[in-house]
């Protein structure tokens, strides 16, 4: 598929977004971006849902992961289902009830305007970071196999990303990404179902063939319980799914903002039921393509991509789509699948940081009603513009995993959002607000400094001339932090707040 096809394909697809927009946006007020006027179908929100928290991480990187954590994932994504759970029937009805419009606004009603402000804040730097490692996804792929053939720098592709969604979201908001949202899961779920379809016949095999193949036994490991030190030991893959289920979604304007446009709390919970269910069907999904494409890569020879001169499982798929020798029809339902996946996500992160800045931060709701939208258009470029930044220099530093990067930082970001809802929620006491940052400040640093205690030991103990031995004795012997750190980092926070309750409460 050459380059100006894929320009093409990207231009019709886009244009077809911009088209939603334009129904969707006629009433450009606030109270529509923000809200959507509290009208969106349940099943609507639901299905758009899967879109959104998929992303282009999950189309990308979940198939790639599969090489070295096999189907491991299942048990983070079995952890997301209680999360799920969790969060309609605990936190629902909590921002229901309340009536706001961001889910922050919930700590100045329990603590104060301190632990309001810290909540925000460390949802921007976490929702920030994390838009930014999607849309740096979508954007190296772009760059590899269309704007490099014209001499395009990554930079500029970045912001033709980050401006094709401004351009669709820039009136709507909410309301139009709820639609386009729908639009773009089905794209993605097409896409990875004619992937899995192709390469099967490639293979020769029918799907009860590959289910019962040896080389399918390669892959498909989803319980890992024989090491408690290991990084993915099931347990602590489990309640770090949990963990960060109820933090990336339920503590996350981005995603609950569009639960919270839902008529009532009744469709909300069964908007996330539903989706949470759904959701588990689709990763595993993901993971069989994973492993059809690792098999399809053995059988013809195809190496992983290099990036920065090191293997990149990230880039097998896109690598056998596009230059595979499956046909056209394989190429463009991937770009479909890919470009909808990556940008179902970063719409509407956009969107909620451009909400949460506005109403946290500026508080445009108490500002005079000819300056409001004003105001909101002005944030929505100025987090476009940030979000450019970002990635551009995500681009020059990241060598890992996206996925796996991605939920490493959850850990560190999203802790003390952990601990100050857990602590509103689970008990009665007040705090000392001017101090609620410091806590919130001291449980990162704390959680690095246990989270690396290993890589410290190793240096601290071993001659210099024997570290890489250290290294792997450390590896082996030593425990290692999975995606339980979130729940270290939210215990820690909770402990801090106990320190600094009001002690008349």
């Amino acid at each position: 598929m050459q380059p100006i096809h894929i320009l093409l394909l990207i231009a019709g697809y886009f244009g077809v977004l911009i088209l939603i927009s334009y129904f969707t946006g006629k009433d450009d007020s606030n109270e529509t971006f923000f809200k959507a006027s509290r009208k969106s179908p349940w099943y609507v929100v639901a299905f758009g849902m899967i879109g959104a928290s998929l992303s282009g991480v999950t189309f990308i990187s979940v198939p790639g992961w599969v090489d070295n954590a096999q189907f491991g994932y299942m048990q983070v994504v079995f952890g997301y289902l209680v999360g799920y759970f969790i969060i309609a029937y605990v936190l629902m009805p909590i921002y229901y009830r309340l009536n706001v419009t961001s889910i922050y606004q919930y700590l100045e009603d329990r603590f104060g305007v301190v632990s309001y402000k810290t909540g925000a804040f460390f949802f921007l730097i976490s929702r920030i970071l994390g838009a930014s490692f999607r849309l740096y996804l979508v954007a190296i792929v772009l760059q590899r196999f269309v704007f490099e053939e014209f001499g395009i720098p990554f930079a500029v592709t970045v912001i033709l990303s980050i401006l094709l969604i401004w351009l669709y979201t820039f009136r709507g908001g909410i309301k139009t990404i709820v639609w386009t949202d729908t639009l773009q899961t089905l794209f993605m779920l097409i896409a990875v179902g004619v992937a899995i379809y192709m390469i099967l016949g490639n293979l020769d095999l029918s799907f009860g063939e590959f289910w019962s193949s040896e080389s399918l036994d390669q892959y498909n490991q989803i319980w890992f319980t024989d090491n408690w030190l290991a990084k993915n030991y099931f347990l602590k893959s489990f309640v770090g799914g949990l963990l960060i289920a109820v933090c990336m979604t339920g503590l996350d304007q981005d995603m609950m903002q569009k639960n919270l446009t839902c008529k009532t709390l009744g469709d909300a919970q069964k908007n996330m039921v539903s989706f949470s269910i759904v959701l588990i069907v689709v990763n595993f999904i993901f993971l069989l393509l994973g492993a059809l494409l690792f098999m399809y890569a053995s059988k013809n020879g195809i190496e992983t991509p290099l990036m920065n001169g090191k293997p990149k499982t990230d880039l097998l798929f896109p690598e056998i789509a596009l230059k595979g020798d499956l046909g056209i029809s394989l190429a463009i339902v991937f770009l479909l699948g890919l470009i909808a996946a990556a940008y179902s996500s970063a719409d509407s992160a956009l969107t909620s940081l451009t909400t949460s800045f506005s109403v946290d931060f500026l508080g445009i709701e108490k500002k005079p009603k000819d300056t409001q939208k004003r105001t909101r258009q002005l944030v929505h470029i100025g987090m476009s513009v940030v979000l450019i930044i970002v990635v551009i220099i995500f681009k020059i530093l990241n060598n890992d995993s996206v996925i796996d990067s991605i939920l490493v930082i959850a850990g560190y970001t999203y802790g003390p959002l952990l601990g100050l809802f857990a602590f509103g929620i689970f008990t009665k006491y007040k705090v000392i607000d001017k101090y609620v940052w410091i806590v919130a400040i001291v449980s990162i640093c704390l959680t690095y400094v246990i989270a690396n205690a290993g890589t410290y030991y190793m240096y601290f103990t071993a001659d210099v001339g024997a570290l890489s031995d250290a290294a792997k004795l450390a590896k082996d012997n030593l425990y290692q932090f999975g995606y339980e750190l979130l729940a270290v980092n939210g215990l820690l926070t909770f402990i801090g707040l106990v320190l600094i309750r009001r002690q008349h409460d």
